[in-house]
Protein backbone atom coordinates (compact mmCIF):
# COMPACT_ATOMS: atom_id res chain seq x y z
CA UNK A 1 0.00 0.00 0.00
CA UNK A 2 0.99 3.65 -0.50
CA UNK A 3 3.00 5.02 3.08
CA UNK A 4 0.47 8.32 3.35
CA UNK A 5 -2.29 5.79 4.21
CA UNK A 6 -0.68 4.19 7.13
CA UNK A 7 1.02 7.17 8.10
CA UNK A 8 0.54 7.97 12.09
CA UNK A 9 -2.53 5.67 12.45
CA UNK A 10 -2.58 3.49 15.32
CA UNK A 11 -4.65 0.48 13.84
CA UNK A 12 -4.98 -1.16 10.36
CA UNK A 13 -8.19 -2.71 9.94
CA UNK A 14 -8.38 -4.79 6.54
CA UNK A 15 -11.57 -6.03 4.73
CA UNK A 16 -11.47 -8.84 2.85
CA UNK A 17 -13.64 -9.70 -0.59
CA UNK A 18 -15.25 -12.46 1.46
CA UNK A 19 -16.47 -9.95 4.07
CA UNK A 20 -14.22 -11.05 6.75
CA UNK A 21 -11.89 -8.33 8.49
CA UNK A 22 -8.62 -8.75 10.42
CA UNK A 23 -5.70 -6.37 12.37
CA UNK A 24 -2.93 -5.68 9.23
CA UNK A 25 0.76 -4.87 10.80
CA UNK A 26 2.79 -2.56 9.23
CA UNK A 27 6.51 -4.19 8.41
CA UNK A 28 8.40 -1.43 7.18
CA UNK A 29 8.10 1.99 5.41
CA UNK A 30 9.61 4.05 2.62
CA UNK A 31 8.19 7.84 2.89
CA UNK A 32 10.36 8.32 -0.22
CA UNK A 33 8.41 6.18 -2.35
CA UNK A 34 5.26 7.04 -0.77
CA UNK A 35 5.57 2.76 -0.58
CA UNK A 36 4.68 0.62 2.82
CA UNK A 37 4.58 -3.35 3.12
CA UNK A 38 1.57 -4.71 5.40
CA UNK A 39 0.83 -8.20 6.68
CA UNK A 40 -1.86 -10.21 7.75
CA UNK A 41 -2.42 -13.76 9.36
CA UNK A 42 -5.41 -16.12 8.24
CA UNK A 43 -6.08 -19.45 9.22
CA UNK A 44 -6.75 -20.12 5.20
CA UNK A 45 -4.71 -19.11 2.43
CA UNK A 46 -5.94 -16.45 0.20
CA UNK A 47 -5.82 -15.49 -3.45
CA UNK A 48 -3.22 -13.67 -4.72
CA UNK A 49 -3.40 -11.02 -7.03
CA UNK A 50 -1.37 -11.96 -10.91
CA UNK A 51 1.44 -9.71 -11.14
CA UNK A 52 2.53 -8.42 -14.51
CA UNK A 53 5.12 -5.58 -15.82
CA UNK A 54 5.19 -2.08 -15.87
CA UNK A 55 8.76 -2.53 -18.49
CA UNK A 56 6.25 -3.30 -21.75
CA UNK A 57 3.67 -0.51 -21.06
CA UNK A 58 2.12 1.66 -23.99
CA UNK A 59 0.50 4.80 -24.26
CA UNK A 60 -3.17 4.14 -25.20
CA UNK A 61 -3.52 0.36 -23.58
CA UNK A 62 -6.49 0.08 -21.80
CA UNK A 63 -5.85 -0.34 -17.65
CA UNK A 64 -8.34 -0.88 -15.01
CA UNK A 65 -8.19 0.94 -11.57
CA UNK A 66 -9.69 -0.44 -7.92
CA UNK A 67 -10.12 1.00 -4.79
CA UNK A 68 -12.24 2.92 -2.01
CA UNK A 69 -12.60 5.90 -3.69
CA UNK A 70 -14.00 8.67 -1.27
CA UNK A 71 -14.80 5.44 0.86
CA UNK A 72 -16.89 3.68 -1.65
CA UNK A 73 -15.69 0.31 -1.64
CA UNK A 74 -14.78 -1.88 -4.30
CA UNK A 75 -14.93 1.22 -6.65
CA UNK A 76 -13.78 -0.04 -10.35
CA UNK A 77 -12.49 2.66 -13.15
CA UNK A 78 -11.50 2.03 -16.37
CA UNK A 79 -9.12 4.34 -18.53
CA UNK A 80 -6.35 4.33 -20.59
CA UNK A 81 -2.26 4.77 -20.14
CA UNK A 82 -1.89 8.79 -20.97
CA UNK A 83 1.81 9.06 -20.13
CA UNK A 84 4.95 7.50 -18.54
CA UNK A 85 7.55 8.34 -17.06
CA UNK A 86 5.91 11.26 -15.17
CA UNK A 87 7.48 13.68 -12.50
CA UNK A 88 4.91 15.11 -9.92
CA UNK A 89 5.63 17.27 -6.70
CA UNK A 90 2.77 17.37 -4.51
CA UNK A 91 4.45 19.83 -1.56
CA UNK A 92 8.00 20.51 -0.70
CA UNK A 93 8.90 17.22 0.71
CA UNK A 94 7.20 14.85 -1.24
CA UNK A 95 7.70 14.26 -5.21
CA UNK A 96 6.98 11.26 -7.39
CA UNK A 97 9.19 10.14 -10.15
CA UNK A 98 8.47 7.53 -12.89
CA UNK A 99 4.58 7.25 -12.63
CA UNK A 100 2.10 6.26 -14.97
CA UNK A 101 -0.62 8.80 -15.75
CA UNK A 102 -4.04 7.73 -16.72
CA UNK A 103 -7.36 9.10 -17.38
CA UNK A 104 -8.75 6.04 -15.23
CA UNK A 105 -10.64 8.03 -12.17
CA UNK A 106 -8.04 7.74 -9.27
CA UNK A 107 -9.69 10.16 -6.42
CA UNK A 108 -9.14 10.03 -2.40
CA UNK A 109 -9.20 6.36 -1.10
CA UNK A 110 -7.86 4.63 -4.43
CA UNK A 111 -4.19 5.46 -2.85
CA UNK A 112 -2.78 1.55 -2.44
CA UNK A 113 -5.42 0.10 -4.54
CA UNK A 114 -4.07 -1.76 -7.93
CA UNK A 115 -3.39 -0.86 -11.51
CA UNK A 116 -4.71 -3.21 -13.88
CA UNK A 117 -3.74 -4.28 -17.64
CA UNK A 118 -6.32 -5.85 -19.49
CA UNK A 119 -5.18 -9.09 -18.89
CA UNK A 120 -6.00 -8.66 -14.82
CA UNK A 121 -2.47 -8.08 -13.86
CA UNK A 122 -1.36 -5.65 -11.48
CA UNK A 123 0.47 -3.23 -13.28
CA UNK A 124 1.00 -0.23 -11.18
CA UNK A 125 0.16 0.30 -7.33
CA UNK A 126 -2.40 3.93 -7.14
CA UNK A 127 -1.56 7.11 -5.62
CA UNK A 128 -4.02 9.87 -5.27
CA UNK A 129 -2.12 12.77 -5.60
CA UNK A 130 -4.17 15.53 -7.43
CA UNK A 131 -7.20 15.62 -5.38
CA UNK A 132 -9.88 17.05 -7.47
CA UNK A 133 -8.34 16.50 -10.68
CA UNK A 134 -10.44 16.10 -13.99
CA UNK A 135 -8.82 12.63 -15.98
CA UNK A 136 -5.66 12.35 -14.63
CA UNK A 137 -4.76 10.07 -11.95
CA UNK A 138 -1.19 8.47 -11.42
CA UNK A 139 0.47 5.18 -10.36
CA UNK A 140 3.44 3.85 -9.27
CA UNK A 141 5.07 1.60 -11.88
CA UNK A 142 4.40 -2.39 -10.19
CA UNK A 143 8.59 -3.17 -11.50
CA UNK A 144 9.91 0.03 -9.25
CA UNK A 145 7.46 -1.05 -6.20
CA UNK A 146 8.30 -4.15 -6.08
CA UNK A 147 11.93 -3.36 -6.10
CA UNK A 148 10.75 -1.35 -3.39
CA UNK A 149 9.11 -3.98 -1.26
CA UNK A 150 11.91 -6.56 -1.75
CA UNK A 151 14.13 -3.76 0.14
CA UNK A 152 11.58 -3.28 3.08
CA UNK A 153 11.30 -6.79 3.25
CA UNK A 154 15.01 -7.70 3.72
CA UNK A 155 15.08 -10.38 5.91
CA UNK A 156 18.82 -10.02 7.36
CA UNK A 157 17.62 -6.80 8.22
CA UNK A 158 14.06 -7.33 9.80
CA UNK A 159 14.88 -11.03 11.00
CA UNK A 160 18.39 -11.13 12.23
CA UNK A 161 19.80 -13.59 10.07
CA UNK A 162 22.37 -13.99 7.98
CA UNK A 163 22.78 -15.45 4.11
CA UNK A 164 25.13 -13.06 2.69
CA UNK A 165 23.48 -12.79 -0.83
CA UNK A 166 23.22 -9.57 -2.41
CA UNK A 167 20.95 -9.69 -5.79
CA UNK A 168 18.90 -7.40 -8.12
CA UNK A 169 16.01 -8.42 -10.30
CA UNK A 170 16.34 -8.51 -13.82
CA UNK A 171 13.78 -7.91 -16.40
CA UNK A 172 14.16 -9.22 -19.87
CA UNK A 173 10.92 -8.23 -21.87
CA UNK A 174 8.03 -9.83 -19.32
CA UNK A 175 10.12 -12.33 -18.11
CA UNK A 176 12.98 -11.50 -14.51
CA UNK A 177 14.95 -13.46 -12.69
CA UNK A 178 16.86 -13.02 -9.39
CA UNK A 179 20.81 -12.28 -10.02
CA UNK A 180 23.21 -12.50 -7.46
CA UNK A 181 25.69 -9.08 -7.87
CA UNK A 182 27.74 -10.09 -4.98
CA UNK A 183 28.64 -12.41 -1.87
CA UNK A 184 29.48 -11.15 1.29
CA UNK A 185 32.75 -12.38 2.93
CA UNK A 186 32.59 -14.97 5.12
CA UNK A 187 29.14 -15.23 4.77
CA UNK A 188 27.07 -19.10 4.47
CA UNK A 189 26.27 -18.20 1.14
CA UNK A 190 30.52 -18.38 0.70
CA UNK A 191 30.95 -21.71 2.21
CA UNK A 192 28.26 -22.82 0.07
CA UNK A 193 29.45 -21.97 -3.16
CA UNK A 194 26.96 -19.15 -4.13
CA UNK A 195 28.50 -16.49 -6.66
CA UNK A 196 28.88 -13.45 -8.56
CA UNK A 197 26.20 -14.16 -11.77
CA UNK A 198 24.70 -16.97 -10.12
CA UNK A 199 20.82 -16.71 -11.08
CA UNK A 200 18.40 -18.31 -8.40
CA UNK A 201 16.06 -20.45 -8.98
CA UNK A 202 14.27 -21.71 -5.88
CA UNK A 203 14.42 -21.09 -2.22
CA UNK A 204 13.29 -24.07 0.27
CA UNK A 205 11.39 -25.31 -2.40
CA UNK A 206 9.42 -21.82 -3.33
CA UNK A 207 10.46 -20.87 -7.10
CA UNK A 208 12.23 -17.30 -7.34
CA UNK A 209 12.07 -14.75 -10.30
CA UNK A 210 12.55 -11.59 -8.49
CA UNK A 211 14.40 -9.98 -5.53
CA UNK A 212 10.93 -9.85 -3.68
CA UNK A 213 10.31 -13.33 -4.18
CA UNK A 214 13.68 -13.73 -2.92
CA UNK A 215 13.38 -12.07 0.60
CA UNK A 216 9.46 -13.68 0.88
CA UNK A 217 11.32 -16.86 0.71
CA UNK A 218 13.79 -16.14 2.97
CA UNK A 219 11.35 -14.29 6.29
CA UNK A 220 9.87 -15.94 9.14
CA UNK A 221 13.26 -18.29 9.13
CA UNK A 222 15.66 -18.56 11.73
CA UNK A 223 19.35 -18.67 12.19
CA UNK A 224 20.58 -22.34 12.21
CA UNK A 225 18.48 -23.52 9.54
CA UNK A 226 19.50 -25.13 6.56
CA UNK A 227 17.80 -24.18 2.93
CA UNK A 228 17.84 -25.83 -0.27
CA UNK A 229 19.09 -23.19 -2.81
CA UNK A 230 19.24 -24.21 -6.63
CA UNK A 231 20.93 -21.73 -8.65
CA UNK A 232 21.98 -21.67 -12.34
CA UNK A 233 25.48 -20.95 -13.55
CA UNK A 234 25.79 -21.05 -17.50
CA UNK A 235 24.26 -23.68 -18.34
CA UNK A 236 24.27 -25.94 -15.36
CA UNK A 237 21.90 -26.07 -12.33
CA UNK A 238 23.54 -26.54 -8.79
CA UNK A 239 22.42 -27.63 -5.72
CA UNK A 240 23.37 -26.85 -2.14
CA UNK A 241 22.05 -26.72 1.31
CA UNK A 242 22.83 -22.73 2.80
CA UNK A 243 22.94 -23.17 6.80
CA UNK A 244 21.51 -19.55 8.34
CA UNK A 245 23.63 -17.97 10.67
CA UNK A 246 22.71 -14.70 13.13
CA UNK A 247 23.76 -11.51 11.54
CA UNK A 248 26.76 -10.02 13.72
CA UNK A 249 25.55 -7.33 16.33
CA UNK A 250 28.36 -4.97 14.58
CA UNK A 251 26.80 -5.01 11.29
CA UNK A 252 23.12 -4.12 12.51
CA UNK A 253 21.94 -0.28 12.77
CA UNK A 254 20.19 1.09 15.53
CA UNK A 255 17.25 0.73 13.62
CA UNK A 256 17.92 -3.28 13.59
CA UNK A 257 18.35 -3.41 16.80
CA UNK A 258 15.60 -1.60 18.09
CA UNK A 259 13.27 -3.50 16.45
CA UNK A 260 15.25 -6.91 17.87
CA UNK A 261 15.67 -5.68 21.59
CA UNK A 262 12.93 -3.59 21.84
CA UNK A 263 10.23 -4.72 18.98
CA UNK A 264 10.29 -1.35 17.96
CA UNK A 265 10.08 0.44 14.56
CA UNK A 266 11.51 4.06 15.09
CA UNK A 267 12.02 7.25 13.23
CA UNK A 268 12.91 10.75 14.39
CA UNK A 269 10.37 12.92 14.29
CA UNK A 270 11.00 17.08 13.77
CA UNK A 271 10.94 19.09 16.42
CA UNK A 272 8.47 21.28 15.36
CA UNK A 273 6.18 18.52 15.22
CA UNK A 274 6.40 17.23 18.78
CA UNK A 275 6.06 21.03 19.81
CA UNK A 276 2.36 20.80 18.56
CA UNK A 277 2.42 18.07 21.00
CA UNK A 278 4.22 19.10 24.58
CA UNK A 279 6.43 21.97 25.38
CA UNK A 280 7.74 19.29 27.45
CA UNK A 281 10.03 17.53 25.92
CA UNK A 282 13.21 18.27 23.30
CA UNK A 283 11.83 15.81 21.03
CA UNK A 284 11.07 12.33 20.22
CA UNK A 285 10.63 9.38 18.09
CA UNK A 286 7.87 8.06 16.68
CA UNK A 287 6.77 4.37 16.61
CA UNK A 288 5.68 2.95 12.81
CA UNK A 289 5.51 -0.54 13.49
CA UNK A 290 5.43 -2.56 16.69
CA UNK A 291 6.56 -6.05 16.41
CA UNK A 292 4.09 -9.10 16.67
CA UNK A 293 4.45 -11.03 20.25
CA UNK A 294 7.10 -8.75 21.65
CA UNK A 295 7.32 -6.71 24.97
CA UNK A 296 6.55 -3.58 23.33
CA UNK A 297 3.45 -5.03 22.07
CA UNK A 298 2.26 -6.86 25.36
CA UNK A 299 3.15 -3.36 26.68
CA UNK A 300 0.10 -1.87 24.39
CA UNK A 301 2.70 0.35 22.64
CA UNK A 302 1.31 1.16 19.08
CA UNK A 303 2.17 2.98 16.22
CA UNK A 304 2.08 6.50 16.32
CA UNK A 305 2.82 7.13 19.73
CA UNK A 306 6.50 8.91 20.15
CA UNK A 307 8.72 7.58 22.52
CA UNK A 308 10.28 10.11 24.63
CA UNK A 309 12.33 8.20 27.24
CA UNK A 310 13.92 5.06 28.07
CA UNK A 311 14.87 4.18 31.63
CA UNK A 312 16.95 8.07 33.06
CA UNK A 313 17.58 9.09 29.27
CA UNK A 314 15.62 11.10 26.94
CA UNK A 315 14.77 9.51 23.24
CA UNK A 316 15.48 12.58 21.00
CA UNK A 317 17.48 10.84 18.02
CA UNK A 318 18.55 7.56 17.32
CA UNK A 319 21.73 8.26 18.85
CA UNK A 320 20.23 8.63 21.68
CA UNK A 321 18.58 4.58 21.58
CA UNK A 322 21.94 3.78 20.56
CA UNK A 323 23.98 4.35 23.69
CA UNK A 324 20.77 3.25 25.77
CA UNK A 325 21.05 -0.38 23.68
CA UNK A 326 24.59 -0.75 24.76
CA UNK A 327 24.31 0.13 28.35
CA UNK A 328 25.40 -2.58 29.99
CA UNK A 329 23.36 -2.31 33.13
CA UNK A 330 20.15 -2.19 31.24
CA UNK A 331 21.06 -5.42 28.63
CA UNK A 332 22.04 -7.91 31.36
CA UNK A 333 19.91 -10.76 31.76
CA UNK A 334 19.21 -10.36 35.23
CA UNK A 335 18.36 -6.52 34.84
CA UNK A 336 15.05 -5.54 36.65
CA UNK A 337 12.34 -3.97 33.42
CA UNK A 338 13.05 -0.20 33.27
CA UNK A 339 10.77 2.70 32.42
CA UNK A 340 10.03 3.96 29.18
CA UNK A 341 8.02 6.88 28.24
CA UNK A 342 5.62 7.49 25.17
CA UNK A 343 3.44 10.61 24.38
CA UNK A 344 -0.53 9.20 22.91
CA UNK A 345 -2.20 12.98 21.20
CA UNK A 346 -1.72 15.21 24.45
CA UNK A 347 -0.90 12.46 27.23
CA UNK A 348 2.47 11.06 28.59
CA UNK A 349 2.16 7.35 29.51
CA UNK A 350 4.72 5.24 30.82
CA UNK A 351 5.07 1.31 31.47
CA UNK A 352 7.64 -1.07 32.00
CA UNK A 353 9.84 -3.73 29.55
CA UNK A 354 13.10 -5.72 29.96
CA UNK A 355 15.55 -4.39 27.28
CA UNK A 356 17.54 -7.94 27.60
CA UNK A 357 15.03 -10.29 26.74
CA UNK A 358 13.70 -8.78 23.72
CA UNK A 359 17.28 -10.34 22.50
CA UNK A 360 17.12 -13.63 20.16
Amino acid sequence: TNFHVVDGVERIHVTLEDRRTTMARLIERDPTTDLAVIKIDMPDPLPVIPTGTSADLMCGETVIAIGNAYGYEFTVTRGIVSALHRTVQVSDEQQYRDLIQTDASINPGNSGGPLLNIDGEMIGINVAVRVGAQGIGFAIPIDEALDVAARLIEAERLEGIAHGISGRTVREGIEAKFVVTDVREGSPAVQHGVQAGDVVKSVAGTPVHTALEFERAMLSRKAGEELEIVVERGSSKLTSSLALESMPVAERTVTDRAWEMLGLRLVPLPTRSIRQVSTRYQGGLRVVAVRNRSVAEEQGIRPGDILVGIHKWETVKMDDVAYILETPELTRADEQPVRFFILRGSDTLYGHFRVASQRR
